[in-house]
């Protein structure tokens, strides 16, 4: 393994979501807890929060619930972010809220990550906001996710409990597009198979949850088959020494390139070969994603920023219309009249919604017809107009060239999130 590989296999990015008082909180506070990832000033606040409260113990939610309105609820409004490591992994988890209300901050908490843990509670089973959620993890593309069945020390750490809740789940996943998905039985409260096994679930023979977290194959998340180089800054310094320097600055987003490959820049179609890969620590022969270079050809050609750098022979799609999945974001609906402007990699360019094919009912997955109208959280399958051709791939397929965020040209507010399909 490489150092990039290395590296990239070194961070885990997971989100957290189910139902209200299914314990995403407190999960992730027992997680924190007891891997030892929590000052001791911090857990004292919670001691002295907790006791005022008249709770006997520690109430891990605390150390994550952070606004003042989600400390008096008891419930996730925002997406609320948590850094911590072991001597394995270091890991950002975003706990993301339950509501159906809140659904354009679980997409927003999702879009970056490789795991997903939905929570469900034992003594409910699987309900309508476990099958959004799952939903909504496979919509943005998140490619492992781990069912956690929680509070299995209410229902006496039933092994039938457990197996019918994995049952039905596994019926309703499987029209979902998860490369794995692995359950596990834990009592968040009570610590059990969170990050130690306790002695509670003695059946169960599969991993703990931190045990998994530590050990997943993150490895072949990131595209490494298709080079995709979005400029996002062209360096000509100007000087008598660099007079006739001109480098492509920007992040490869996916795939890798050496010295001397054959190139294509996109949508211009102009061909050359790559002459050298720079970066702060010098030259080297080979880069990857998800790599920062900047990149010296052969040939001095016209590049401008938003302009997309390929490997020639790469099967890549330009286009000026396509489909997306949206989620709309703003509290001004979706208008087809309107023009927006569409962010895509480096690349603004101005766009327009053609037509909205369907909305997606959350709750029951159902496509729902003749819509005119999006409305703040709806999710729906839409046709893009742009005024610039846009060099695109299938969020599906690659996450970085796939997706775009759609902003209002009056507000500058960003009002909506796609992935192309």
């Amino acid at each position: 393994m490489n150092r990039i590989e290395f590296d990239r296999s070194e961070l885990l990015r997971f989100i957290t979501a189910g139902s209200v008082d299914d314990g995403k909180s407190t999960l992730i506070g027992r997680l924190l807890h007891d891997s030892k990832a929590v000052f001791e000033d911090q857990l004292a606040a919670v001691e002295r929060t907790t006791r005022s409260r008249g709770i006997n113990g520690l109430d891990l939610s605390l150390l994550t619930d952070g606004l003042v309105a989600e400390r008096e609820q008891g419930i996730t409004i925002d997406v609320a972010y948590c850094y911590f490591s072991t001597p394995k992994r270091k890991f950002i988890i975003a706990d993301t809220p339950g509501h159906e209300q809140y659904t354009r901050n679980m997409v927003t908490g999702a879009s970056t990550a490789n795991l997903a843990v939905i929570l469900i509670d034992a003594r409910n089973g699987v309900v309508t906001q476990s099958r959004r959620h799952a939903y909504i993890a496979s919509l943005v593309g998140i490619p492992h996710l781990v069912v956690a069945v929680n509070k299995m020390d209410l229902v006496g750490y039933s092994r039938d409990v457990f197996g019918d809740i994995r049952e039905e789940f596994d019926r309703f996943a499987n029209g979902l597009h998860f490369r794995d998905i692995v359950y596990i039985p834990i009592s968040a409260l009570m610590g059990d198979m969170v990050v130690d096994r306790g002695e509670n679930l003695p059946w169960y023979d599969g991993p703990a949850l931190m045990e998994l977290l530590e050990n997943i194959d993150i490895d072949h998340d990131l595209n490494f088959a298709d080079f995709r180089f979005p400029v996002q800054w062209v360096c000509r310094p100007g000087t008598d020494e660099h007079h006739d320097f001109r480098g492509y600055m920007g992040r490869i987003e996916s795939g890798a390139l050496t010295v001397g490959d054959p190139i294509l820049v996109l949508p211009s179609g102009r061909s050359s070969r790559m002459r050298q890969i720079l970066t702060l620590d010098g030259l080297l022969m080979h880069a990857a994603a998800p790599q920062s270079v900047t990149l010296l050809l052969e040939d001095d050609i016209d590049i401008s920023r938003g302009d997309m750098i390929v490997k020639n022979g790469d099967n890549v799609s330009v286009a000026k219309q396509f489909d997306a999945d949206v989620c709309w974001l703003s509290e001004r609906p979706l208008d087809l009249r309107r023009k927006y402007a569409i962010k895509h990699t480096t690349k603004s360019a101005k766009a327009c919604v053609s037509q909205i094919q369907y909305r997606v009912d959350v709750n029951t997955l159902e496509r729902v017809d003749g819509i005119s109208r999006l409305q703040m959280n709806d999710i729906a399958r839409v046709g893009v107009k742009v005024q610039q051709s846009l060099v695109i791939d299938s969020y599906a397929r690659n996450r970085a060239t796939g997706s775009f965020i759609m902003i209002d040209d009056a507000t500058h507010n960003t009002v909506a999130a796609g992935m192309i399909v």
